[in-house]
């Protein structure tokens, strides 16, 4: 079977900034922490994927020591079509993961770079915003679940923050399906004034179309 880029999109949850406690708990100077769901096994998700826990545990050990042992396990601020992670626009780091149950769980930082600015603003505004994991892999057909079954070949690459997250209640807070149109119009253009603020502060201004 050929690999292919794989993306998925799950909740997060938004904790308090760093306080002395949490600095020294997590080695970090200062700045914003987020924690939720990294991924979750063995259930299907909204790409009608399944991820065996054997496997996922696997990969989150082998991203413990290769990744998150050596502070470098960064993130992007959206998908790139690529499985490299592109260093200017890294957002975010992740600091720690643990199980619980059959959700991989994580406390990720938000990092002082112009992406991670972009981000924290974002979180600073109340928008509600995912998290994504990218990796390459094959998967195999399960025709009485109406899923495909992540295999044995699958690698992570990263964690990414996202604006559209595709599985269910895969967002920092729940949406409200009775808000309406003009409150989501008025949402985007509020992080499109962010960006657009941020962007000219930095010397690089521009209109960023939200079609």
């Amino acid at each position: 079977m050929s690999k292919s880029l794989l993306v998925e999109y799950i909740p997060f949850k938004q904790i308090e900034p760093v306080n002395e406690q949490m600095a020294n708990q997590y080695g970090v100077p200062s700045g914003l922490i987020v924690q939720g769901v990294l991924q979750r096994a063995g259930a299907k998700n909204q790409n009608g994927r399944v991820y065996p826990k054997n496997i996922l545990d696997r990969e989150a050990k082998k991203y413990q020591k290769e990744y998150i042992n050596q502070n470098r396990a960064l993130g992007e601020l959206d998908h790139p079509e690529s499985s490299v992670v592109n260093l200017n626009n890294v957002s975010h780091n992740v600091l720690k993961m643990w199980w619980e149950n059959d959700d991989l769980m994580g406390a990720v930082q938000i990092l002082e770079t112009p992406a991670g600015k972009i981000l924290k603003s974002l979180f600073d505004a109340g928008i509600t915003l995912g998290i994504s994991s990218r990796g390459l892999g094959s998967v195999k057909e399960l025709y009485k679940e109406s899923a495909v079954e992540v295999q044995e070949d699958f690698e992570l690459i990263c964690f990414d923050f996202v604006s559209n997250p595709s599985t269910h209640g895969a967002f920092l807070r729940p949406t409200n399906m009775n808000e309406s149109t003009n409150k989501q119009t008025k949402d985007y253009t509020k992080v499109n004034d962010i960006i657009t603020s941020i962007l000219c502060d930095s010397g690089k201004c521009r209109i960023l179309p939200w079609e």
